[in-house]
């Protein structure tokens, strides 16, 4: 990290919200992508979950290239694609059809958890050993996505040569080790697994060996954001938010009603749910700004990846407003330093 001002990031969760549809839920990742753009954050990415009701990002490429042909020119990715759930090939020409389509427009990150439960994971027809195998899957994707296929006689069409950036998320030491081996950014998921972060990146940035993808250590870190006019708005915000999250861990496929969730909030059950959000920048704008500039030096971001948890689309916008106007005042930060070979 050189002190510059970092690029702000979204992941969108693609939430369904009482009362919603799994359309309602990407019609306002749309809107979301739509904004970011117009605010000048950086990228959108979206996460890879399965047999989760309220999540309507199951299929990432998808989204991707809806909300990509609806807009113009922000970046958007897997944040990530769970690699044991897939062939890297297929991954390749998913990420390489989706590079043709938009060109320059497409990131690729990487993690090796389901995304999901032991059943749903059988589910999916995929082993849990398959996570052993993740170094040696993001090699052959990587393989597919340049030139330089691993598997003699087969290549990815579309997707050879794409060289859509590969990002390596995590939430432990391992994915650390792993990035910097690659020479690949490294993303930590400290929005929702706060506990390694600041080892993790450490490890990372002194293991980290040059690529032709990167030619210095780039850290993005996740940062759960509720920004709103006032204070209070936004504790409200952040109680309801809760509340889902014990609904969502808790209810046995039923929404709890606020005085059930409380009652495990306020309970030893509850510290789960709120350890989740350590790392939170929760308040008015002034407020939420300063935490955002202390999380940064905290976490030795280049980059922070938001989650605006917020209930509602209209918060959630205006969440996404608030935090850019922070980012913009900041100065303009030289894009992220990815020195790729020429071919």
């Amino acid at each position: 990290m050189n002190g510059a001002p970092v690029p702000l990031s979204i992941l969108d969760l693609a939430i369904i919200g009482p009362g919603q549809t799994a359309r309602d839920a990407l019609a306002s990742s749309v809107a979301i992508a739509q904004r970011a753009e117009a605010l000048g954050y950086t990228r959108v990415w979206y996460a890879e979950h399965h047999n989760m009701a309220t999540i309507a990002s199951s299929a990432p490429a998808v989204l991707v290239a809806h909300v990509a042909s609806q807009t113009r020119s922000i970046r958007l990715g897997a944040g990530g694609i769970m690699l044991p759930n897939h062939a890297p090939l297929l991954i390749a020409e998913q990420f390489g059809t989706l590079e043709a389509l938009h060109p320059g427009r497409i990131d690729l990150g990487l993690g090796r958890a389901p995304g999901t439960d032991p059943t749903t994971t059988r589910a999916l027809r995929r082993s849990p050993m398959s996570a052993d195998t993740f170094p040696d899957d993001v090699l052959e994707l990587q393989g597919y996505l340049e030139d330089r296929t691993r598997v003699a006689g087969v290549n990815a069409t579309p997707g050879r040569g794409a060289r859509v950036p590969l990002y390596i998320l995590g939430s432990s030491l391992f994915g650390a080790k792993l990035a910097a081996e690659l020479g690949l950014p490294y993303a930590f998921a400290s929005h929702f697994a706060p506990h390694a972060l600041t080892e993790a990146v450490a490890l990372y940035r002194r293991a980290f060996r040059p690529s032709a993808q990167l030619a210095a250590p780039h850290v993005i870190a996740g940062l759960t954001v509720l920004a709103a006019t006032s204070t209070r708005q936004a504790q409200e915000q952040l109680r309801a938010v809760q509340r889902a999250r014990v609904s969502l861990f808790f209810g046995k496929g039923r929404a709890l009603t606020d005085e059930e969730a409380d009652l495990v909030l306020d309970s030893p059950s509850g510290q789960q749910i709120r350890e989740m959000m350590t790392y939170a920048a929760v308040g008015s704008p002034d407020e939420v700004r300063a935490y955002a500039s202390r999380f940064i030096e905290h976490a030795q971001a280049d980059e922070l990846m938001t989650v605006h948890p917020a209930p509602t689309l209209e918060a959630k916008l205006r969440s996404i407003e608030l935090l850019a106007d922070w980012g913009s005042s900041q100065a303009t930060r030289p894009a992220m330093q990815q020195a790729r070979a020429d071919t």
